[in-house]
């Protein structure tokens, strides 16, 4: 082989250790990132004990064996909750009787204003499905302090005429209550759908069918 063969053969060698090597590191970094992920969502979640829109004491566990999508929001917020509560509404519709695994909770933030009867007014002007959910201010927050979703009363607002700011996030939860997906606001119904239906998907585990409870 001459010289100039010789140093093409150890160029084209190189370049092909040093694409290897990227596209390993690349891999690397994705298993690292989805490592990572996995364990940021086994952090979220656990139990919880609350009172439905009915009136009833729940806790976490009469939902197992059901798929959950649950949310944190109020039933006074001008525009946030309605958005992605209609987009709930609009990916059950799309999962036709499947929607029937489905459990979606609206958990409020503001235990002040919205009592069982008011949730259950909020809640049916978008599905029969959403079961709203309310307690104590220190369950709330509790619960809350579990899914690390943040909320707040607004600066300003006279008496009752309050805000809340608040995170935004909907968590899905696998048949046996453990966080799989969460998904930020304003979410395409056809994207909520899709993940929906994946974890309706999967084997179902030892946990007995929870019946609903907004029913």
């Amino acid at each position: 082989m001459g010289a100039k063969g010789w140093a093409w053969s150890v160029g084209a060698a190189l370049a092909l250790a040093l694409t290897a090597g990227a596209v390993w590191s690349q891999i690397g970094a994705a298993q690292h990132a989805a490592d990572n992920g996995k364990a940021l969502l086994a952090a979220l979640g656990g139990p919880f004990s609350l009172t439905d829109q009915r009136g009833r004491a729940v806790t976490d566990r009469d939902f197992h064996g059901r798929v959950v999508a649950l949310f944190f929001g109020y039933t006074f917020c001008p525009d946030i909750c309605p958005t992605d509560l209609q987009i709930v509404a609009e990916a059950l519709d799309r999962l036709g009787t499947r929607a029937d695994g489905v459990q979606p909770l609206f958990v409020t933030i503001d235990p002040q204003r919205d009592s069982p009867a008011q949730l259950a007014e909020f809640t049916a002007l978008f599905s029969p499905r959403i079961l709203g959910l309310t307690g104590t201010p220190e369950q709330i927050a509790e619960t809350a302090k579990r899914y690390r979703a943040y909320y707040a009363r607004a600066q300003g607002g006279e008496s009752d005429a309050y805000t809340m700011d608040h995170s935004a996030f909907l968590y899905l939860l696998d048949r046996q209550g453990k966080v799989a997906e969460v998904l930020p606001h304003a979410t395409p119904a056809d994207r909520l759908a899709a993940a929906l239906t994946a974890l309706l998907d999967q084997p179902a585990a030892a946990a007995s069918p929870a019946a609903s409870l907004a029913r």
